[in-house]
């Protein structure tokens, strides 16, 4: 949805009005003039925005994630989506709820699962990732969270095995290995996102039998891996969703042409309900943390015959 001509003033105001419902939730790892932002930072966004204000159109956001639980159950309390997810959808539901209170065509977000994607290589299994999608689907029809909708590898190559759908996606958009290990040593923010990557890849492995530097090693060479699946499927995702405005649940810098987003407090900025367990403070607050880590300040909650999340104790 390509902008042909000037945006007026009005359809610019409203954009950046849109946009500013955004900012208090961006994820970012630079904190040093995050106060100081406002929509005009994030050029990007506000022409996307724009073009769907002009043609009056609701405004579709992306936002590759929700992919699987981790397979470390230190981090989780299993593999389908707990109240770290149940959260998280509403959130994201409200956010386009509140859209739809300053514009009325509304807004709403494609969730790009993206489980199958790297499911080889992050070790968990394809019926484990099948399980926790059709769980996010199951999920926001039963919340009627109407805003919110799960596209996944099924909806664009159908039948075929996982393994090939894998083959398909990484054979025709992934970058070489030789690209992303330039961008590592040039990049700051590559670089940041190939550390973040690893250090989970560690967290996450279970039941590895040799040296610490042995896990480590193994896990840099999966993250480059890792990183060339999700870039693989950015630019599927774009094919898909040409116009849509991108998301990402990674920390983004100000201006970047994806909008990093804040899903739940966490007192790290690269956490996500995927691999952790929501607790609920004595303040009635949520946060998300390792499920070890929660049991030890709370008592475990079930909702639905399956754990839940934790409760911290008074």
């Amino acid at each position: 949805m390509p902008l042909t001509t000037a945006p007026d003033p009005v359809s610019t105001s409203l954009s950046a009005s849109i946009l500013n419902l955004l900012l208090p939730h961006h994820r970012t790892t630079d904190h040093q003039h995050e106060s100081a932002v406002n929509a005009e930072a994030f050029p990007h966004q506000l022409r996307q925005i724009t073009a769907f204000v002009r043609a009056s159109a609701p405004i579709v956001f992306t936002l590759p994630g929700f992919p699987c639980k981790s397979p470390n159950p230190a981090k989780v309390l299993g593999h389908l989506p707990d109240q770290g997810e149940r959260l998280s959808l509403r959130f994201l539901d409200s956010l386009c709820r509140d859209i739809g209170r300053i514009y009325p065509p509304g807004a709403r977000i494609v969730i790009c699962s993206d489980g199958h994607v790297f499911g080889d290589l992050v070790h968990v299994p394809d019926d484990h990732i099948d399980a926790y999608s059709d769980e996010l689907r199951a999920l926001i029809t039963a919340s009627e969270l109407d805003r919110l909708s799960v596209f996944d590898l099924r909806d664009v190559l159908g039948d075929l095995s996982h393994t090939d759908k894998r083959t398909h996606v990484h054979d025709r958009y992934a970058p070489s290995v030789e690209t992303l290990r330039a961008e590592v040593r040039t990049d700051e923010q590559t670089l940041a996102l190939y550390r973040g990557i690893t250090r989970f890849l560690v967290e996450d492995t279970a039941g590895f039998t040799g040296t610490r530097s042995a896990l480590q090693r193994e896990c840099r060479l999966r993250a480059y891996g890792v990183i060339q699946r999700s870039r693989a499927w950015g630019d599927l995702i774009a094919e898909h969703h040409a116009s849509a405005v991108r998301l990402s649940i990674h920390p983004q810098p100000v201006g970047a042409a994806k909008f990093g987003i804040r899903l739940l407090d966490a007192p790290d900025a690269w956490t996500t309900p995927w691999h952790s367990a929501a607790l609920r403070r004595a303040d009635g607050t949520w946060t998300l943390m390792p499920s070890a880590a929660a049991a030890r300040l709370g008592h475990l909650v079930e909702q639905d015959g399956r754990p839940s999340h934790f409760e911290q104790r008074a």
